[in-house]
């Protein structure tokens, strides 16, 4: 099969080439740079340098690839991570404008499968705090997640509308792995080894993980197959802050977190800090592995900080 993969020279996407190529795809990969179109050719892939916000240079490369599915993996975050002030702003833009460029170009060329990604951390706090794909999402997300909130759905409303394709909205979770912030040199690991990333009150609030390997992998099953629809990407243990956050501490050799109040936590981390660390609710993987036929390699971030981060 043809593949046209956007955004191929991020995180996910020099997963996801090679697993594409292994799979017998071919597959042009788009970046904004010299250096990132490089590495799509080191990867096996052939480049094209496009910005997905040009929506006339969208459409002739994806006019010229004649793709069978296009995978959009387009994101603009900063290198830091910082919850009080990140500016979702550029991310947005490249979901809204970007895959709404993509789909159209798709349309024009005969694409049949548009294949997008999004977010697992989305379900309004209340009720299961393991959620499957039909759950609510946040009516009222906190903080500055609210942006990027309605822009992830909005664009979640593009691929899943795309008249004449099949669009499946992979949610992944949190990634773990190579280059992501939970990685040796990540943003999260810095703030683990400095002690500003504390476990918030009980520390109830649920995450799920995800390697972005098995990211990948899942996203080569939804090229390949599947109904269109909603998946929640993630790995087979949604856990509790409480949990999770000092065996990752313990992995990137950093001292175990502290403990503080949530009101201390609104005040040192804002309204998002708090509410996430407290409130926010898993994903279930089961709908997935069914229709998807995918599972995890790396079932469980318990087993997978440890080999991740050896």
């Amino acid at each position: 099969m043809k593949v046209f993969l956007a955004g191929a020279s991020g995180v996910i996407g020099r997963s996801l080439i090679p697993r594409l190529i292994a799979a017998g795809h071919e597959v042009t990969g788009t970046s904004r740079s010299e250096r990132g179109g490089d590495t799509i050719r080191a990867a096996g892939a052939n480049a094209v340098l496009c910005d997905c916000l040009d929506a006339d240079a969208v459409e002739k490369a994806v006019a010229a690839a004649a793709p069978e599915a296009i995978v959009s993996e387009l994101t603009s975050l900063p290198r830091d991570y910082d919850i009080r002030t990140i500016d979702y702003g550029p991310t947005n833009r490249l979901r809204v404008e970007g895959g709404s460029n993509l789909i159209q170009a798709g349309r024009k060329a005969g694409t049949r499968r548009f294949v997008t990604q999004s977010i697992a951390f989305v379900y309004e706090p209340e009720g299961d705090w393991v959620k499957d794909e039909d759950a609510p999402t946040y009516r009222e997300a906190p903080g500055r997640f609210q942006s990027g909130l309605e822009a992830t759905m909005l664009s979640e409303r593009e691929a899943l509308g795309a008249e004449g394709m099949d669009g499946l909205v992979l949610r992944y979770g949190q990634f773990y792995g190579p280059d992501t912030y939970f990685d040796h040199d990540g943003a999260i690991a810095a703030r683990v080894r400095s002690r500003r990333f504390p476990v918030v009150g009980k520390g109830s609030g649920v995450f799920s993980f995800v390697h972005v390997d098995d990211a990948a992998d899942a996203t080569v099953a939804a090229v390949e197959r599947g109904p269109a629809g909603i998946y929640n990407i993630v790995d087979d243990d949604p856990a509790p802050m409480r949990e999770w956050l000092p065996v990752y501490a313990e992995a990137i050799g950093a001292k175990s977190p502290l403990r503080i109040p949530r009101i201390v936590a609104r005040v040192l981390g804002g309204d998002a800090a708090a509410a996430m660390s407290t409130e926010l609710r898993g994903a279930s993987n089961e709908k997935a592995k069914r229709e998807l036929g995918w599972s995890p390699a790396h079932p469980s971030w318990r087993q997978g900080f440890a080999e991740a981060l050896s």
